[in-house]
């Protein structure tokens, strides 16, 4: 038997998240006919943005980062030429938490092992955390504990990691929702965005 396509094993990912009925936010998920938010993009990108959980727009949708801070994301991508089609975006969660609330940490822990599958599969050479849960979780996942600090001090930092995949370097970013909010912090994102290529 032929091994299986990265495109396959994303729509496996893909297939087991819309079946499952024991993941923390599948109920949510079904209560309000939601999708869950996988990911899109490049499945041989080199650059993979991980964010934390979807808004409504996106379980509305299916589609990582549609909504304003989708937009914020887009206008920072093309401030540095980036095609959003080259890279491969997704969250920790893939379902919306009620209320837009931050995630648990349980909803972090059952929905991290699909995360660290689609990047076993993308093998990306540079991973943006898009806020404080991806990038501890990232920085937590490899080895990187000692650096993590707040994000408002290690934002546009790089930090290289050893993984199974080889050797990935992250970058940990402020969420582009932040730049909704505050000028000063888009700025800083638009600094930290000219350090990715």
């Amino acid at each position: 038997m032929a091994d299986k396509t990265k495109t396959e094993l994303l729509r496996e990912i893909r297939d087991e998240i819309a079946r499952s009925r024991t993941l923390p936010l599948a109920a949510y998920r079904r209560k309000y006919k939601y999708y869950p938010v996988i990911g899109e993009g490049s499945h041989g990108a080199k650059i993979m943005f991980v964010g934390e959980a979807p808004g409504v727009q996106e379980a509305k949708t299916g589609r990582p980062f549609c909504g304003a801070a989708g937009r914020v994301l887009d206008e920072l991508l093309a401030g540095v030429k980036i095609a959003r089609h080259d890279i491969y975006i997704t969250n920790i969660v893939k379902d919306r938490p009620p209320g837009n609330r931050d995630p648990e940490p349980k909803e972090i822990a059952a929905y991290a092992p699909y995360l660290l599958r689609q990047i076993e599969i993308i093998k990306p050479q540079i991973i943006v955390t898009l806020g404080r849960f991806s990038t501890a979780f990232i920085m937590r996942e490899f080895g990187l504990s000692d650096k993590l600090a707040p994000i408002g001090k290690i934002h546009g930092n790089v930090y290289n990691a050893k993984t199974s995949c080889g050797r990935i370097m992250i970058m940990p970013m402020y969420h582009p929702a932040a730049a909704l909010y505050a000028a000063t912090t888009k700025k800083l994102m638009e600094e930290d965005f000219k350090k990715i290529k």
